[in-house]
């Protein structure tokens, strides 16, 4: 059994609609209201995930969410009302696992907690992004030379340079770069990962940094050392 941490101010009614499925999977469930405490309670004794608010009082969400990632690379996912794109990727540029944007339906936040959990099981190591890419909005830089990429470029970028090494279906990358599109087919994914790779071999000739993998989906490749 896991324990789940809400964090989230005690006006919102997330608890009430998130207790019963989470339980119903097999889950603990407890809830936080302020930043602050709940920073405390991250670090000094760790939930198994923690879904996280953004609009919390004292600290909010996203300094909680930089204050534990310069610790830990403890499971959050954001569960906030602030749905805009660049919202979403600051969120993801930050560290988190997952955004869930309000309102949602509580067995996909529960379906969504299930793969982040069975994710980071599954993993090793815990994941550190590619030193070689940076960002700062709308644009990349590889190596420090700057990219000129599509959004969908960018997206998938974000997603494969944030876990050097990492195996990504196409499921994962389509998931990663039309968050919002329903009726996408996985193979559009292939095409935007082949102008990647042109963009970037045309920076950094020297090396492949998008792997195929054959019959599963892509990874990025780190250049040696």
């Amino acid at each position: 059994m896991s324990r789940i941490l809400l964090v989230e101010n005690g006006h919102d009614s997330s608890a009430r609609l998130l207790l019963p499925p989470l339980r119903d999977a097999g889950h603990e469930f407890e809830q936080i209201e302020d930043g602050a405490a709940a920073l405390d309670r991250i670090l000094s004794a760790p939930p198994a995930l923690t879904l996280l608010d953004v609009a919390l009082p004292r600290i909010d969400g996203l300094r909680v969410l930089e204050k534990v990632r310069s610790h830990s690379d403890h499971p959050i996912i954001m569960l906030t009302a602030r749905t805009r794109e660049a919202d979403r990727l600051r969120g993801f540029d930050m560290g988190a696992d997952d955004y869930v944007c309000k309102p949602f339906s509580p067995r996909e936040v529960v379906a969504r907690v299930n793969t982040v959990l069975r994710r980071r099981a599954q993993r090793p190591y815990a994941a550190k992004p590619s030193a070689a890419v940076s960002f700062a909005d709308p644009r990349a830089s590889l190596e420090g030379h700057a990219l000129d990429l599509t959004r969908r470029e960018l997206l998938l970028l974000r997603a494969l340079s944030r876990d050097p090494g990492r195996v990504f279906t196409r499921s994962n990358l389509l998931e990663a770069a039309f968050p919002e599109a329903l009726d996408v087919n996985e193979r559009a994914v292939d095409g935007h990962i082949k102008n990647l790779r042109k963009k970037m071999a045309c920076v950094v000739p020297s090396h492949d940094w998008i792997r195929s993998i054959y019959g599963v989906g892509f990874s990025f490749a780190e250049r040696p050392a």
